[in-house]
């Protein structure tokens, strides 16, 4: 079977109601991100992290994959397939995939601020004063902006071996994982969907100017 990669942004779970990263602005739901999404941030005020990703937590469970989750999940009858997503929603795994690679960390699990491998399922609120076994402040299990991506050499290691990578929305503009797609073999052929893609046809890579749910369907008729 092909080794079918495919890496995932935003715009994979706008259609089911998650909120894009950050608008025009560079606000995330009203907050600056540095705010919300760095470890500075955690330290001035944890109160306030905390409970953005307490709602974001609720967001998530009161969602459900769309189309696009389930037709890629359906795809791992006729590929082998490998999701590297810079998301922290669970709807690629809730749809069926069953290999997801989180480069920026999951939105229902937490962890100890003091032991990064101290992780535990999370589906309710993390508390100011929640600590773990050593008694540090428990946090969300989310990769910020400053601190390291764990997965990222799984990631690159997997891009090696694509016979074929698809990339749906996702503007392919933050780092590291904006470098994945220079992993792949020379003649990898690339499928890039996104309604504002941020680059054009060219040599080995086809853009689908879509959303995910219609981008999906079009690889499939057009393309594998």
């Amino acid at each position: 079977m092909k080794h079918l990669v495919v890496l995932t942004g935003a715009g994979m779970s706008a259609e089911s109601g998650i909120n894009t990263f950050r608008d025009a602005g560079g606000l995330w739901e009203g907050h600056d991100v540095m705010e919300v999404a760095s470890p500075q941030g955690f330290r001035v005020n944890p109160e306030l992290v905390l409970d953005f990703y307490n709602q974001r937590r609720k967001q998530l469970l009161s969602v459900k994959p769309n189309q696009a989750h389930i037709d890629l999940a359906n795809l791992e009858r006729d590929y082998k397939i490998t999701i590297i997503t810079q998301n922290v929603d669970d709807l690629h795994e809730r749809a069926g995939s069953k290999n997801v690679i989180h480069l920026h960390g999951e939105l229902l699990k937490a962890r100890s601020s003091f032991n990064e491998d101290a992780i535990i399922a999370c589906k309710t609120d993390i508390n100011f004063g929640d600590v773990c076994q050593d008694g540090y402040q428990m946090r969300p299990h989310i990769v910020w902006f400053g601190e390291a991506v764990p997965m990222m050499e799984d990631a690159i290691e997997i891009c090696t071996t694509a016979d074929i990578l698809v990339i749906i929305g996702t503007s392919m503009q933050v780092y590291p994982a904006a470098s994945l797609m220079d992993y792949v073999p020379n003649k990898t052929p690339i499928y890039f969907i996104d309604p504002k893609p941020a680059i054009g046809n060219q040599k080995n890579t086809t853009v689908i100017q879509e959303n995910a749910t219609v981008g999906v369907r079009k690889l499939f008729k057009n393309f594998l």
